[in-house]
């Protein structure tokens, strides 16, 4: 098996895996960075979302070997000590219930208010829509998205 160097979160990993292996274990079995999380392993609920140089992707369908040199950010490295404006916001408007979403739902609220700093409603359900809840706490996650964006003082 081959040596990846993938920077993740700041800082440069060596890892020996398989080409195919997805980008997801690699994180998660190789780095310990367990906060990204396995869903539906087909790309399809958003579960396991991080960002390469900025964008989102679905970390369950992106090849170790397809990573390169691209800077990979996890939840974890958001903001270690959880004071992003969205870990923020998530926790004032207590948006998890079970929470086995809310990594990818983050990260992916993350990329949008990057792109898009005072997203309308419009542009959150574009955004969201392949982040998949089981808990339904769709109104809290815009709720909490509009918050850290400074649109609402609720």
């Amino acid at each position: 098996m081959p040596n990846y160097t993938l920077k993740v979160n700041g800082q440069a990993h060596t890892i020996n895996v398989a080409a195919d292996t997805p980008l997801l274990w690699a994180l998660r079995d190789n780095l310990g960075l367990v906060g990204t999380k396995y869903g539906c392993g087909m790309g399809l609920c958003g579960a396991c979302t991080v960002h390469l140089n900025g964008v989102p992707v679905r970390s369950c369908q992106t090849p170790v070997s397809a990573v390169g040199n691209t800077p990979v950010t996890t939840i974890e490295g958001l903001d270690p000590a959880g004071a992003h404006p969205l870990q923020k916001a998530w926790c004032d408007h207590d948006v998890p219930q079970c929470g086995y979403c809310q990594s990818g739902q983050i990260m992916s609220a993350a990329a949008l208010l990057k792109q898009t700093p005072s997203p309308t409603d419009a542009d959150i359900d574009a955004a969201m829509a392949g982040n998949l809840c089981r808990c339904g706490a769709y109104p809290k996650i815009e709720r909490a998205i509009l918050h850290a964006s400074g649109q609402s003082t609720e």
